[in-house]
């Protein structure tokens, strides 16, 4: 029985297609390779499995495209188009959209209002709000600034920055005409140098009423791909809900949330210099 062209034809539709994929996949692993250290034909090949006039050829194709740059003698390195890739990748994750489920979660986990800020200059600047489902209201809100040296926020976002800096923060904040006139400020100084070693040491922090009276809080820093600190989440209420058991409970909660959201722009905890310190 003669058996349809198709079915022995090697150069059929599907059969190119199928062997198109596999092109494609080979090209991705092999600048995979390079991208962890495997950077000469010889070392890219074994990995693959992969003839090396194969693989010398697919890499000479991507050398052409821009994704990986070759220097003689040394090997390949990963190309400018995988850089400018990079970029508008990140263009494309916006840290609110990013953030937005793993607050939600959290928000609805501790029935606490949550917050993501940055920080601009000297203060914080609020980039969302899950309100609380307790039915309380603080006076955050989306757009609003206030003292990082003050707000739970701010301080997790100080944990990014050097400890030199702290002191300046914080006597900003003590020494301001509101906060000598009435308004909650910082704890004295060698209190507050103390808590934020501790802090820094664990990677969350408190806020005591410093703020806003009658609010407590516990924060966590957010980092992206260079373990940079980008940004911090908080979870807030009033007093009664926020003890000193609660908070030391709710800390580490709070930092899942804030290393879930880290990994979402690609920081990686793996102990080495790109995990938390």
């Amino acid at each position: 029985m003669t058996q349809p062209v198709d079915a022995i034809d090697p150069a059929t539709p599907e059969r190119r297609q199928a062997a198109g994929t596999q092109t494609l996949l080979r090209g991705l692993a092999a600048i995979e390779c390079v991208a962890t250290g495997t950077t000469e034909v010889k070392g890219i090949a074994a990995r693959l499995n992969t003839p090396r006039s194969t693989v010398h050829r697919m890499l000479n194709s991507l050398v052409t495209e821009g994704y990986l740059h070759h220097v003689p003698y040394k090997g390949y390195l990963l190309g400018p188009k995988l850089i400018e890739l990079g970029m508008k990748a990140l263009e494309q994750r916006p840290l609110v959209a990013l953030a937005r489920p793993h607050i939600e979660a959290l928000a609805q986990r501790t029935g606490d209002t949550v917050h993501l800020g940055v920080a601009d200059g000297d203060e914080v600047f609020y980039l969302d709000k899950i309100p609380s489902t307790r039915g309380l209201e603080m006076r955050s809100r989306v757009g609003l600034r206030m003292p990082l040296a003050s707000t739970g926020i701010g301080k997790a976002l100080m944990l990014g920055m050097p400890p030199s800096r702290w002191r300046e923060l914080h006597d900003a904040v003590a020494t301001a005409p509101d906060t000598v006139g009435g308004r909650p400020g910082p704890l004295p100084w060698p209190k507050y140098e103390k808590l934020m070693a501790g802090f820094l040491r664990r990677d969350w922090v408190l806020d005591l009423e410093e703020n806003e009276i009658g609010v407590r809080c516990v924060g966590a820093p957010v980092r992206d791909i260079s373990n940079q600190v980008v940004a911090a989440i908080s979870v807030a209420s009033a007093v009664p809900y926020m003890p000193d058991e609660r908070m030391a409970e709710l800390g580490p909660i709070v930092r899942a949330a804030a290393d879930a959201i880290s990994k979402e722009l690609g920081w990686k905890q793996d102990g080495s210099a790109t995990g938390r310190p």
